[in-house]
């Protein structure tokens, strides 16, 4: 073969590392290089894809610089590392090649919602996919919770027990094809299939599975749905009935539940929805979104949200809840049914037993769902990885990053960070040695520090059973082989009690590394310092509601300061005590009464709340100093209020009081803070002690709870502005970290954000990993690799 040289073909190898694979990127590459009259070839690999690229000097370039900008919309490239190599005069095509191996240095993508070209398909009726609940494309569908290891191929994923049909296989092979190698691609001849079962009964039922159960929905039933991270429980969210039932199978009194409806349009008149709320709604990665209630929303879906103001809405992220709302439409043509209100409204919640880890396999769902749901809608596509769906909120004074929303108006902040998002990694300020934390344990999440990355994993829950605690060492595995990291450490709480702490110990062992205690409120300003990619000392104000202090007490209301690895405690809040320990935080009456007590009012505790059977034998534990362990814990301040205002004996999930308290504040609107409502003690040989006690002593006598619950807000608001002004003023710090629990609180932490600026103050908070104990795992391999990089262990 006679092989002419061009003098003017130069070559290049290019990295791309970043979110490179399943989001069609290796088609994107091949259709741009043909459109250059490029020549090489593109391929998927452990690091991320690998390109070899031949052509002209400056078209090169031009390829270069467009291969971050023209990228598919969910690629993220995160760096492109060229190198010059010789060129190869005989090769006259490009092409895709096999995938290669190697050590794993990319990122599987997160699971993300329907695209517009999937869903015309899915209601075009001469389509082949035609109501068909597994449609996909490069643009859409699962990623993360069907692979099994990387690179992100068919064969690692558990689309391999499907083979594909001719016809999808054309789709697949073909450059063209916005189907070329999606992963997840099939159809109604070769891919998976529904079905429909009674929660006792194998067989499946002998009808239309998903028209059969739209009917049972309608009827009022309650339906447990297979999506792509685990199991819905579902039921018709007008239904009062059906509402309290599954409440009560699922044990699960009074905690807010997520409702689902076809399309922002079926929000009308409920809810209040900004622009920008609107678009994070309709967004890929399909989170549930926290909105404000509108008149008569309660009324609409009763016991939903009670005694709160707002409402956690999520539209259809698969193919499948799309497809209950268009059965139950009336199996309309097109796409536009979807720009009218539509009268199904679903609860749409996680698929568990009360306290245990989301349902993720079909004899799961047999034997846990039995007692719960009526019947089963399940398909026999596996999920490889639990996945819960996110929560955030939308918040007008924190910043937004471009590309969130509008993009302008608001910022996101999570209360929880799962599908959709994980396992997207955060850039962290540098790289260091890979560092896997474990978290906490209430909330608890993973992070795998790797490079200048740090990956968060999904949602896993308290780990207060057994299940639980399995679920985070699959996580724990599953988040090391995807990742192909073996850590040079591992973090986690300095709690000994922790299963988490176990585990990370264990681990440790195993794989003869180091094990990292990191205090809690330290863990949980240092997430906001990774976060935000601060050197260098901050400020830091934790409002938590419980965490192992270093003297080996309960804290939760901490002023530090932190650097790095090192903190140490500024302030702290009065501490209260609890009578009988932890069930203190279950019965905010009990930390009323104690209160009570320490400002002399024994029998004013006795009297209010003479209707607890044990309020003597609280009263006697408080004078006898028994059992009544003191706790620094702002969440308990919030307990506090709550029972002396009279709106929460006992709670059925954590931060339920402090929720009323905060609904009724917002509805009550702006007041004014208390006169000598606190008193800051400072020390000039320890840490200054913030004196909340006045404020309570105020609410002893409050007869209108609304208004008790706004003078406590703006109090405290004002207290801490005081405490962490006189802070920074004494340590020269400008720069204050906000995180913790208590900080979901809009009204506090909206308030004090504005009241520390206009003190020229720079405030930063959790905004992409949750301020509570979901974020505690980034803080922790923070830190940890802190201490590593300093030497200090």
């Amino acid at each position: 073969m006679l092989i002419v040289v061009d003098p003017t073909r130069v070559a290049r190898r290019l990295r791309v590392r970043g979110v490179v694979q399943g989001v069609g990127f290796r088609p994107f590459v091949y259709r741009f290089a043909n459109s250059l009259g490029l020549v090489g070839w593109v391929r998927n690999d452990g690091g991320g894809v690998e390109i070899e690229i031949q052509g002209s000097e400056p078209v090169l370039d031009a390829f270069t610089q467009c291969l971050a900008s023209e990228a598919p919309p969910l690629a993220r490239v995160d760096a492109i590392e060229p190198e010059v190599i010789p060129p190869d005069h005989s090769r006259r095509d490009f092409v895709i090649l096999p995938s290669a191996e190697g050590e794993v240095a990319t990122a599987i993508g997160p699971d993300v919602g329907v695209c517009h070209a999937c869903l015309t398909e899915l209601f075009n009726p001469d389509d082949r996919r035609w109501r068909y609940p597994f449609i996909n494309c490069t643009h859409c569908g699962p990623r993360y919770t069907i692979t099994r290891s990387l690179p992100y191929d068919r064969a690692r994923t558990s689309m391999a027990a499907f083979e594909l049909c001719e016809v999808c296989a054309a789709e697949y092979r073909h450059p063209g094809n916005r189907r070329f190698h999606a992963e997840p691609n099939a159809c109604p001849t070769c891919g998976p299939r529904l079905s429909l079962h009674e929660p006792h009964g194998l067989t499946a039922l002998a009808r239309d599975p998903l028209a059969e159960a739209v009917r049972r929905l309608q009827l009022g039933e309650i339906v447990a749905i297979k999506g792509l991270g685990g199991f819905h429980l579902a039921c018709d969210a007008s239904n009062a009935d059906a509402v309290a039932r599954l409440r009560e199978r699922k044990a699960r009194p009074h905690q807010p539940l997520a409702l689902m409806v076809a399309s922002v349009a079926s929000l009308a008149g409920r809810v209040r929805i900004s622009a920008a709320e609107a678009a994070v709604l309709e967004s890929p990665e399909r989170p549930i979104v926290l909105l404000a209630k509108q008149p008569g929303c309660d009324e609409a879906f009763p016991g939903i949200a009670p005694d709160l103001d707002e409402l956690g809405v999520m539209l259809p992220g698969t193919p499948l809840h799309y497809l209950l709302f268009h059965e139950a439409a009336g199996r309309p043509a097109g796409t536009a049914w979807l720009d009218q209100p539509q009268p199904l409204a679903l609860v749409m919640t996680s698929a568990n037993p009360h306290g245990e880890p989301l349902v993720q396999r079909n004899d799961e769902a047999f034997e846990r769902l039995a007692d719960i749901a009526d019947v089963l809608l399940m398909h026999d596509r596996d999920i490889v990885v639990r996945c819960d769906d996110s929560v955030l909120r939308l918040r007008t004074d924190l910043p937004a990053t471009p590309g969130e929303g509008d993009g302008k108006s608001a910022g996101v902040q999570f209360l929880r960070r799962a599908r959709g998002f994980t396992p997207l990694a955060m850039p962290l300020d540098a790289s260091g040695p890979a560092v896997l934390a474990v978290g906490a344990h209430f909330k608890a999440t993973l992070c795998l520090a790797r490079g200048a990355e740090a990956f968060l994993s999904q949602h896993i829950g308290g780990l207060d059973n057994p299940a639980a605690c399995v679920a985070l060492d699959e996580a724990a595995e599953h988040l090391q082989a995807i990742l192909s990291v073996r850590p040079a450490a591992v973090a986690h709480d300095a709690h000994p009690d922790y299963y988490s702490t176990q585990a990370a110990l264990a681990l440790a062992d195993a794989l003869d590394v180091p094990s990292i205690a990191v205090q809690h409120h330290h863990a949980h300003i240092a997430a906001v310092c990774a976060e935000h990619r601060l050197d260098g000392p901050v400020l830091g104000f934790a409002a938590d509601g419980v965490g192992l202090g270093t003297d080996g007490l309960p804290w939760g209301g901490e002023l530090l300061y932190v650097d790095g690895a090192e903190f140490r405690r500024l302030g702290h809040l009065s501490p209260l005590a609890l009578p009988g320990g932890d069930r203190a935080a279950r019965e905010p009456w009990r930390v009323a009464t104690a209160v009570l007590h320490a400002l002399g009012q024994r029998d004013e505790a006795a009297r209010r709340f003479a209707h607890q059977p044990a309020v003597e034998q609280v009263l006697a534990m408080l004078e006898r100093g028994v059992r009544c362990p003191p706790t620094t814990s702002l969440g308990r301040w919030f307990d506090a209020a709550a029972g002396l205002l009279g709106l929460c004996d006992a709670t059925s999930f954590e931060g339920q009081a402090a929720m009323r308290l905060e609904t009724l504040a917002r509805l009550r609107g702006h007041t004014l803070p208390l006169a000598g409502g606190y008193h800051i003690d400072t020390r000039p040989d320890g840490p200054s002690v913030l004196n909340l006690y006045p404020l309570l002593h105020h609410l002893v006598g409050e007869t209108d709870a609304a208004r008790g619950a706004s003078h406590f807000h703006a109090t405290l608001i004002d207290a801490f502005a005081q405490w962490i002004g006189d802070a920074a003023h004494a340590t020269g710090l400008r720069r204050v970290a906000l995180s913790g629990g208590c900080l979901l609180n809009r009204e506090l932490a909206i308030g004090l954000r504005h009241k520390l600026a206009t003190r020229g103050l720079a405030v930063f908070e959790a905004q992409h990993v949750p301020p509570g104990d979901g974020g505690i795992a980034l803080g922790q391999a923070w830190v940890a690799r802190e201490e590593l990089r300093r030497g200090l262990l």
